[in-house]
């Protein structure tokens, strides 16, 4: 009689302690899950507002945009676990970065990103330009080649065969027969120098934070994927929930919704074209 009673008390004691294990899970299960995603100011802080966050607080997240002004400290605020995640840079720029400051950061996927755009207030049309006209290009190696690709495409110039698009330069140039001048100018100041150049290559970003209108362009880049702006996270981190659920509100019917109604003149992943 004294064993039966022992063993019923012990009993009781476990199925107590697995309710209350039942009622902190449920109790945990509905807690609200906080997450920071970064983003620089502008359209991509814009694209985490409008597009992002309603998914993922569909999802039972509670989403904090963290703003930034340069293009340091949204990777340094990820690495150092300050953000959950970013969005404003591409993969070349995020590799790069991470091997240069020893950060493990991975880019989930890429998303629709403003491109660059030959702008002129000079001309109407790139069938105007003349033999000798300027072209402000940006000074740094990866725009740069943007700009020269994009150029090429156009047929206004040749670039050798042998050439890797990623970091075409002036010297891969074959054929440039309206003979166009070159002027290499930090990417910021482009906008301005639509006014003095006969051509001006404007990444997309610099373009809208100088609230210059993308579908204005003479012409706009067929961009490659690897300058396509990316959502990254930690590399660690690269499989977790809230990963998975960052991927899954992109590549969502409501993402592209947002991109198409507000978003115009963005350039869409190749993942998206499909």
């Amino acid at each position: 009689m004294k064993k039966w009673l022992v063993s019923f008390i012990l009993l009781l004691a476990v199925a107590a302690l697995a309710a209350c294990g039942s009622d902190k899970a449920s109790e945990d299960s509905g807690k609200t899950k906080e997450v920071k995603f970064g983003a620089t100011a502008g359209p991509y802080s814009d694209m985490v507002t409008k597009a992002i966050k309603p998914g993922l607080e569909e999802k039972g997240y509670k989403v904090e945009l963290v703003e930034f002004s340069d293009y340091i400290q949204p990777n340094n605020a990820l690495d150092s676990g300050d953000i959950d995640a970013n969005l404003f840079q591409h993969t070349i720029y995020l590799e790069n970065f991470s091997k240069e400051n020893n950060m493990d950061l991975t880019a989930l996927i890429s998303v629709p990103t403003a491109p660059m755009g030959i702008y002129s207030n000079k001309y109407k049309s790139l069938d105007e330009v003349k033999d000798g006209a300027t072209v402000a290009i940006p000074n740094d190696p990866v725009n740069a080649a943007r700009a020269f690709n994009t150029l090429k495409d156009e047929d206004l110039i040749q670039i050798s065969g042998d050439a890797d698009p990623l970091k075409v330069s002036e010297k891969d140039i074959t054929e440039n027969k309206k003979k166009l001048k070159f002027q290499p100018i930090e990417a910021g100041q482009l906008p301005r120098a639509v006014e003095s150049a006969d051509l001006s290559a404007v990444p997309g970003n610099f373009a809208l934070a100088a609230k210059m209108d993308l579908l204005s362009a003479l012409t706009l880049e067929d961009m490659h994927d690897s300058y396509r702006n990316v959502a990254a996270v930690k590399t660690k981190n690269a499989d977790s929930q809230l990963a998975k659920d960052i991927k899954e509100v992109i590549e969502s019917d409501a993402f592209e919704k947002v991109i198409d109604e507000e978003f115009k003149g963005f350039g869409k992943p190749e993942w998206m074209e499909k």
